[in-house]
């Protein structure tokens, strides 16, 4: 694959996994495939993927941000055990080598995909629970855990630490979403600063899926109405179960 055809392939994903993320999640689903048939090793995708697709967390949390208010302690007892696990999980991609790596990836997609096809039914479970209201330090524990994952591998964390917080916080689901978006943010950015100093990260292709994922971001967020959630949901899932069934053919 030449230098062209390698910039096309993560822009093009770039674009459909903000345009994912924005309306459905999974978007790591389709970008991180794209950088290893662009040539990276899988570490090297992993950690271009999370370093590249930074824009996303913060535009997500930046838009929740009004139902954060009010939230304070619990971002102030969560945010640095996520950013703690994000911290962990980076350091244990890096030094598990890539033989591990790619030994474990194609479970770690299809949990992924497990994860967002089960959102939904997930999402319905939890607005129907009998609500108990727990400390915060009760989720530091499975937060952390969805962190650990997360600066790993990435795909699926979202759907984690929803489920994390909406079972022990007595709380809308709406306003744990927003928290939810603040933590995947801490997550990613404390990872995102581990590999900066790694030599894994391809800087060309991270500074290209960048722009991409801006672009496919704001296209999500205006169209996000229009298309059936369900229907995108699906055909990531659908893609990521192909994705696995070839890794574990390689």
């Amino acid at each position: 694959m030449t230098d062209p055809e390698r910039y096309l392939l993560a822009a093009g994903a770039a674009v459909l996994g903000g345009l994912v993320n924005a309306i459905a999640g999974g978007g790591s689903l389709i970008t991180f495939p794209a950088l290893v048939a662009g040539g990276l090793s899988n570490v090297g995708a992993s950690v271009t993927n999370t370093v590249a697709l930074f824009p996303g967390y913060l535009g997500a949390t930046v838009a929740q941000r009004r139902d954060l208010a009010g939230q304070g302690k619990r971002a102030a007892i969560l945010l640095p055990c996520s950013a703690v696990g994000g911290v962990a999980g980076a350091l244990l991609l890096l030094h598990t080598g890539e033989a591990v790596f790619k030994l474990i990836v194609p479970y770690l997609i299809a949990l992924a995909a497990l994860l967002l096809a089960t959102q939904e039914r997930l999402r319905r479970y939890l607005l129907h629970r009998v609500k108990h209201a727990h400390s915060e330090a009760w989720c530091a524990l499975p937060v952390a855990l969805a962190a650990i994952y997360g600066g790993y591998f990435g795909a699926g964390m979202g759907v984690m630490i929803l489920a994390a917080l909406a079972v022990l916080l007595d709380d809308t689901l709406v306003r744990i979403n927003a928290l939810k978006q603040a933590i995947s943010l801490a997550v990613n950015v404390a990872a995102a600063l581990v590999f900066v100093f790694s030599d894994e990260v391809d800087w060309p292709l991270a500074g290209t899926m960048l722009a991409g994922s801006l672009v496919g971001g704001g296209v999500g967020g205006m169209i996000a109405s229009r298309i059936p959630e369900s229907v995108l949901r699906w055909t990531v899932v659908s893609l990521a179960a192909v994705v696995a069934a070839i890794y574990w053919w390689k």
